[in-house]
Parts: C-alpha cells; structure tokens; sequence
C-alpha cells in the first residue's frame, strides 16, 4: 500500500502522517515514513536548495525539476524496493504537490506536469491519497508563529490557486480524498483511518485492525 499526505504548509499533514505510521505499525504492519522532497541523500540536498530562503532568482521550471529530480530519486532508491518488499509507504507529499504548486501556482501547463510526473515516479502512483484541507487565511495565522521557508513566503494568491488546484485533483482522481483540516487533531486522525481502512479492502491488502 502506498499512501501519500498533501497539503498546504501548516495544514498539520505531517501531524498525520506521523500518527498513522504509529497506528499502522501497532497492528503489524512493516511501514515506512518518508517526505518530499528529500528521502535520500540527493534529495535532501535538493531540498536544502529548494527550501532556503537564500535561494534567490530560481526559475518556475528550475523548480519544477528539481522537485522531480529528487522525486525520481526516491521512487528509485526507496518507494519501489519498499512496495516490492510489501511495506507500507507513507509519504508527506508526492506527485500531486508538482502539480498543484506548479503547475496551478506557478502557472507552468498541466499537461507539462504530468508528463514530468510520469518520468519522475516511474508510473508508481498512490493507492490513496489523503489532502488536508484548510483554509488559506487560517495558514496564514498558523504560520506567523513561525519562521517561512522559501515556499511558505509565496504569498496568499499563489496559495489560493494551489488549493483550488488540488480540489481540483480531488474531483479527478477517486484516489484523492478531502480531509477537514479544521478538524482537532484526534478526529481527524480518526477520519484518516476510515480512509485508509477502505483503501485497505478496495485493495484485497491485509486489513487494518
């Protein structure tokens, strides 16, 4: 099984990728936890670069292979051998997150994306996919508590065409699921779990306890 988390920064994805693995792991499954970009020795150097606020003058479409150079990487060295090894990957962002961000926030053509995600993940998609939704004026809020990186600095336009962008995933693809990211922490965590104890029976996969 494949899962991967999406959402905007500050949506509390990670929160939830953290306490699924736990929940996973107590009913004996074999999971892995991994986040994008980075997952490999690459790919973390990518996101260094990626995420510096240093990084200064980057291109939209610089952006975009980078994001997918290191998601190649991960596919390669990590997501695959751990399927082929019938683990349970985990994954806070993936393919969707190229393109939401670049292509519905950085405008670069849908059609562009795909093909790059297609080369990136070797044709590996999610079995579920599960997007944190919250508002972008309540992400504001939460992210003043703390320092931006250089993609939380993007400003609230480009992060209204990002959400737009996955809703707009989520009435394409049945993988995708909308999650109230409004929600307190526990029921939400909840709400994943009926999820992921769905895809579990869809999948024919060993259920969850």
């Amino acid at each position: 099984m494949f899962i991967t988390f999406e959402g905007l920064d500050s949506s509390g994805k990670s929160t939830q990728v953290q306490l699924l693995a736990d929940r996973l792991s107590r009913t004996d499954h074999n999971v892995l936890v991994l986040r994008e970009p980075g997952g490999t020795e690459i790919g973390e150097k990518i996101r260094k670069l990626l995420l510096d606020k240093q990084t200064l003058g980057m291109t939209d479409a610089c952006e975009l292979f980078l994001f997918s150079a290191s998601r190649a990487q991960l596919v390669a060295e990590v997501v695959k051998p751990a399927l082929d090894g019938r683990m349970v990957v985990v994954c806070d962002r993936y393919m969707d997150s190229t393109t939401a961000y670049q292509g519905w926030g950085r405008a670069i053509p849908v059609d562009v994306i795909q093909a790059i995600n297609r080369c990136a993940t070797s044709g590996v998609p999610p079995d579920l996919t599960l997007f944190i939704d919250v508002p972008v004026a309540e992400l504001q809020r939460r992210m003043m508590r703390a320092s931006k990186d250089r993609m939380e600095s993007s400003g609230n336009e480009f992060f209204e065409r990002v959400r737009a962008g996955y809703l707009a995933l989520a009435k394409s693809e049945p993988r995708f699921k909308v999650m109230d990211g409004m929600m307190n922490v526990d029921d939400l965590h909840e709400s994943v779990w009926q999820e992921v104890e769905h895809a579990f029976e869809k999948t024919g996969s060993q259920q969850t306890k």
